[in-house]
């Protein structure tokens, strides 16, 4: 049985109804002659969207079940269901936690990172994170995410502050890596994001909109399932999210040029990594990396930002024809 068309699950809801041809006509405000055409086979044209608006109000279903991902098993679970709280948190293990965001994650994800690096390049080079030691079950699980995102074909899209990634290179405080560590993370991430359309690397200014400063937690949209969870205060808890309209809103505001902070595109984000790979390997300054980037890229603007207003002082100023977005 398929259930992908509007008018396919149209009849499936009409067959769960019990009602007759002209009461089910009668409530979606359709003639008799029209819902029959649909039943028999006879018309292929799409119902319109305020006969499905009216199916939802009037049965109480989501409107998410005539989107296009909705089909089949999906769509009688939506329809016969009880609908699942939007909010629900996650409070788990170690284990649980990462077993929670491999399943979400599974295929595709578009992530918002609270710091640089993501804890999967931060785990394939350096091996000891935590201070307690970790089982075998939980080293086994990290290392099947790393296989899992290591995959070529692996669709990933991630967003940075570019204050983060400045302050992974060059902070002198709150930074426990090591050169060599540093150098390995960033030549990871090129190796992985470099000409390869499935992965894309964005960083954001998060002082493009207030003097002090954005900050944000670690945020997982799956737009597809509609669902987003997002990293608590608490070690242990994930809040999960199930309201499309918000689901929605989050990810439009990350992948639309006009809404989404000031960033720099995820082809220029690449050539800014080994940028900063070759100042980390040089032993250059945080002054001399934003002077190559400056020189050599269209975004010395949005770095600028985010040097203190001393160090400002002492560079050159952003050059001409700077891009922001």
């Amino acid at each position: 049985m398929s259930l992908k068309s509007g008018i396919e699950k149209i009849i499936e809801i009409y067959k769960r109804s019990n009602l007759s041809i002209s009461k089910f006509s009668s409530l979606i405000k359709k003639d008799r002659r029209t819902v029959t055409s649909w039943i028999d086979g006879l018309t292929g044209v799409e119902p319109n969207e305020e006969v499905k608006k009216s199916i939802c109000s009037i049965f109480r279903y989501p409107d998410y079940i005539w989107e296009e991902g909705c089909s089949d098993e999906e769509f009688l679970r939506s329809i016969t269901q009880i609908p699942q709280k939007e909010v629900r948190i996650i409070d788990e293990d170690y284990y649980g936690r990462l077993e929670y965001i491999m399943e979400l994650e599974q295929n595709r994800r578009f992530v918002i990172q609270a710091q640089f690096p993501g804890p999967m390049y931060r785990d394939y080079a350096v091996k000891k994170v935590y201070k307690t030691k970790t089982s075998k079950d939980i080293e086994d699980l990290k290392q099947k995410r790393i296989k899992q995102m290591m995959k070529y074909d692996y669709d990933t899209t991630e967003w940075y502050s570019i204050k983060s990634i400045l302050t992974f290179c060059f902070a002198s405080i709150g930074n426990f890596y090591r050169k060599d560590e540093k150098i390995k993370i960033l030549e990871l991430i090129y190796e992985l994001f470099h000409n390869n359309y499935n992965k894309k690397l964005f960083l954001f200014d998060s002082f493009s909109r207030k003097i002090y400063g954005a900050e944000t937690s670690y945020i997982s949209i799956n737009v597809k399932q509609k669902i987003l969870f997002f990293k608590s205060p608490i070690e242990s808890v994930f809040i999960e999210i199930r309201n499309k309209a918000l689901v929605e809103r989050m990810h439009k505001y990350y992948s639309s040029p006009i809404e989404a902070p000031s960033h720099v595109n995820f082809l220029e984000s690449i050539k800014i990594i080994k940028i900063l790979q070759d100042a980390l390997r040089y032993n250059n300054t945080l002054v001399q990396a934003y002077e190559s980037i400056n020189k050599n890229t269209n975004y010395g603007e949005l770095f600028f930002n985010n040097l203190s207003y001393d160090l400002q002082k002492e560079v050159t100023a952003p050059k001409d024809g700077q891009k922001r977005n």
